[in-house]
């Protein structure tokens, strides 16, 4: 029996249908209170306060912000490096040993991972207090596991001839490791790393929203005191930064690969990144951080079995882990589909230009501070959290989208428009039906990162998991605080696996041709 089932473009379309049910949730719940509050906002972004206190006391924050996200991405680099070939099969295949040991030390680091940096910050600012290391190790303990993954995953997946061929030449373990793994792998270290350098940026200045120093601190004091204007130069300043970082990241990624350029290019890499550590150092050294400050042990008292088991039955796990799903697939849906769904109806030079403005402006602003704008002029719900935490995963995706079209021949775009057809049907035809399989492949990915981040907007008042991690920390359950975790830890494992399966299909699908809007299947 044939039957038809929509096409990879019209699938990277769907997604978008989310933006009705939230819309129509936030605009049911809107009320005038805060909306003047708004309108100032926005409104000041377009004249941001040039006094040179503000300016100087945002520099600093952005500062401490650059300097936190260069240290963490060299050290989370190099261990995630380390401990991805550690955890490799192949590692303990070189050294002739059981495989075991691979499978024990990525079912370890599979934990770390599962739990975003800001709840890895909250939990070490109730062990240790602030200082300054907390903000650089709640980023390293994630991001070291999830580079690891990469890592493991690409090693194991290389061709072993080679391999092979020196082990038994007699080459020693090590020789045959830097000899055989090292140059194939150095295309993805160097892609890679420069990604997790733009997340550690974010995550920073998402860390520094809760408290924990840089233009994320800055942002949040001036907006509890709505110094609407001063909190513009430090976005503006921040979108500065971000700007140079993407323009310098996507001419290195562009950057043409030989087996010789790669070589060079990993020894460059090593060498700015170890100069980032030592100018991190100096740097947050000239700006009285001292990070040689002695950590103050804060000890918790830990739950008894009674308590676990009594704060299991008083938690209401149908609705948070409800709430939690619900809210991913929403924000996801909003990320994933609102891109190219924008780029067919607007697909000129001037839509594209304008469009790139909005994902830079919706990447800059936090999910938290997203999420207390709407609530200036709309009721709580899962509807908001959603929407704020979908916002900036769609300038995430929204820039993904434009660097994969701009990377791919534009000959059948042409030759289509050429035929007489609109651009908006060009673009459909001749762009997104060649970039709609690998764009899937990682919204696939984004929906399990977003998983994550469902803690980032629960925090600051929305619900799920998140919400119930706020409270309980806040009233020191440490039962609830560890039954939390755990669910979280479990819920973005099992979408990890998910998400990695539908990865997986879209990568090995797009191999073949690309499909138009719908395909037959029998």
């Amino acid at each position: 029996m044939r039957k038809l089932i929509p096409s990879t473009p019209i699938i990277t379309i769907l997604p978008a249908l989310a933006l009705i049910p939230v819309l129509t949730d936030v605009l049911i719940g809107v009320h005038n209170g805060g909306g003047n509050i708004l309108f100032e906002f926005f409104s000041a972004s377009l004249h941001p306060s040039l006094e040179q206190t503000v300016i100087l006391s945002a520099w600093k924050g952005l500062q401490i912000t650059i300097a936190t996200a260069l240290l963490s991405w060299v050290i989370s680099t190099f261990g995630g490096m380390i401990l991805g070939v550690i955890s490799s099969n192949t590692f303990w295949q070189i050294f002739e040993s059981s495989q075991w040991k691979a499978i024990l030390i990525r079912r370890i680091l599979a934990i770390p991972r599962s739990i975003h940096e800001l709840i890895w910050g909250l939990l070490l600012l109730q062990v240790f207090g602030i200082g300054p290391w907390i903000a650089i190790i709640a980023i390293c303990i994630p991001y070291s596991s999830l580079v690891a993954r990469v890592i493991s995953d690409q090693i194991d997946s290389l061709d072993h001839g080679r391999l092979i061929a020196l082990k038994h030449s007699g080459a020693s373990p090590f020789a045959s490791i830097t000899t055989a793994l090292l140059p194939p792998m150095i295309p993805v270290i160097n892609s890679y790393g420069s990604y997790r350098l733009e997340c550690a940026l974010r995550g920073a200045t998402m860390l520094g929203v809760f408290g924990m120093g840089g233009i994320g601190t800055e942002m949040q004091l001036t907006f509890q005191s709505l110094e609407f204007t001063e909190m513009w130069t430090s976005l503006w300043m921040l979108g500065g930064v971000m700007l140079i970082l993407e323009k310098i990241l996507s001419w290195w990624r562009k950057a043409p690969s030989s087996p010789n350029r790669s070589e060079r290019q990993l020894l460059i890499s090593i060498g700015v990144m170890l100069t980032s550590v030592l100018i991190s150092l100096i740097w947050l050294q000239a700006l009285d951080i001292n990070l040689a400050t002695n950590f103050n042990w804060h000890p918790i008292g830990l739950p008894t079995i009674a308590d676990i088991k009594n704060s299991f039955h008083e938690l209401s796990w149908i609705d948070l882990i409800s709430n939690t799903l619900l809210m991913t697939l929403l924000s996801a849906g909003i990320a994933i589909g609102i891109p190219p769904l924008g780029m067919i109806l607007w697909p000129t030079k001037l839509g594209g230009a304008i469009q790139s403005s909005i994902w830079l402006l919706l990447r800059l602003i936090p999910p938290p501070l997203s999420a207390l704008l709407l609530l200036l002029c709309t009721n709580p719900s899962i509807s908001v959290a959603a929407l704020a935490l979908g916002l900036q995963n769609l300038g995430i995706m929204g820039r993904l989208l434009k660097e994969g079209v701009s990377h791919q021949s534009k000959d059948l775009y042409t030759a289509i428009h050429s035929s007489g057809s609109g651009k908006r049907l060009a673009w459909l035809y001749g762009h997104l039906s060649l970039q709609s399989k690998s764009y899937l492949a990682y919204a696939a990915y984004r929906t399990d990162v977003i998983l994550r981040e469902t803690a980032v907007v629960g925090v600051v008042g929305g619900v799920g998991l998140g919400w119930q991690l706020q409270e309980s920390l806040s009233s020191f359950d440490w039962a609830q605080v560890a039954l939390v975790t755990t669910a979280y830890s479990t819920l973005t494992l099992i979408g990890e696996t998910i998400s990695e399966k539908a990865r997986q299909y879209w990568l090995n699908s797009a191999k073949g041709p690309p499909s138009l809007f719908f395909q037959n299947q029998f």
